[in-house]
């Protein structure tokens, strides 16, 4: 039985990791950890925990693997001392907020000969594993073009503290905004799908609409807009909002030379494949998750697997630096205005 801590009793780990930890049958919840301590003592009341008053007494304990779902800016530091500690490590994106934390965490975790997993869910939506079959297999032949986006009305409502001053919108602790917390996601997806790496990034970042609760601008972006070309000649754009006060947007649709997938785009079903010849197929996968309807990301039970079998972890650190590398070129790019190069 696997003995698993949490470090950040904030909303995805009361909402993701601790419920999916608990209906694992090969793990127990045993650690808790959170800058606010009350929080850690009521959830480890309710899930027969025990709860530190520091990271580092919860690193001394007995665990053997570790959720880290602190604050941004924490992720690296925390996930660094517990790899360190010869503990596995899953953490929530984004990885961390510079290129040399999220390599530093990368190298801490051959040299302590433990996993480090991260948490880029949507790899595993079935509609998104279903298009990278579809893709795999040429059905809509060599992806030449793409667009993706991930907006939605802000994490006001998603915060554990929720309202107006929630520290998604505070630099100090979050460092980057929508384009790290949604962004992070839609850019390693578009790699993953395509088997294409982000080679050069054109981006424009800002803060267009959301303000803290006495009238000033939040201190990171709530939009981003991007374009990407990737080393196999695709190239295309990826648009995140923190300003979307209509429906979700969660799309991504790719143009190919033989057809066109449209994933999650469609009112009725979840992966529109058009051919070049004008037939269409529908495949009716899932639904993907939104912060109003929560279902099982898979992630858990993937981390859990691959330290019982002891195998390389599906959504590895290393395999998230490349995206990490295209969203720092992001920022950059929109900071100098004009194109960067990405060093994969």
């Amino acid at each position: 039985m696997i003995k698993i801590g949490l470090i950040g009793c904030g909303k995805i780990g009361q909402v993701r990791h601790l419920p999916e930890y608990a209906a694992n049958p090969n793990c127990t919840i045993t650690a808790l950890y959170d800058i606010n301590l009350e929080r850690a003592k009521a959830l480890a009341e309710q899930y027969g925990a025990t709860a530190y008053p520091s990271v580092e007494a919860l690193l001394a304990s007995d665990v053997d693997a570790v959720s880290v779902c602190s604050s941004n800016t924490s992720h690296a530091e925390i996930t660094i001392a517990a790899l360190k500690a010869g503990k596995h490590v899953l953490c929530e994106k984004p990885m961390a907020t510079t290129l040399e934390d999220c390599e530093a965490m990368v190298k801490a975790a051959r040299a302590a000969g433990k996993h480090l997993m991260i948490g880029q869910n949507q790899r595993l939506a079935g509609a998104h594993r279903k298009a990278k079959e579809l893709i795999d297999a040429g059905a809509i032949g060599k992806v030449l073009t793409f667009k993706t986006a991930f907006c939605h009305a802000g994490p006001e409502t998603w915060s554990v503290d929720p309202g107006l001053n929630t520290w998604f919108f505070d630099k100090k602790r979050a460092a980057m905004g929508a384009m790290a917390d949604l962004g992070v996601h839609k850019t390693d997806l578009i790699q993953y799908l395509t088997g294409q790496t982000i080679v050069e990034v054109s981006a424009k970042l800002g803060v267009l609409d959301k303000r803290f609760a006495d009238g000033t601008p939040i201190t990171v972006d709530d939009n981003a807009f991007c374009i990407y070309r990737l080393n196999g000649g695709a190239m295309g754009t990826m648009t995140v909002s923190w300003t979307d006060y209509g429906a979700e947007d969660n799309s991504t649709v790719l143009w190919g030379t033989e057809g066109v997938l449209r994933i999650y785009d469609h009112p009725e079903h979840t992966l529109v494949l058009v051919k070049r010849s004008g037939e269409t197929e529908y495949f009716d996968v899932d639904q993907i998750q939104t912060n109003d309807n929560q279902t099982a990301s898979g992630v858990i039970d993937l981390f859990i697997d691959s330290i019982l079998d002891e195998s390389v972890p599906y959504i590895t650190g290393e395999s998230a630096l490349t995206a990490m590398r295209a969203v720092f070129a992001a920022i950059e790019s929109s900071e100098k205005g004009c194109a960067i190069t990405v060093n994969c």
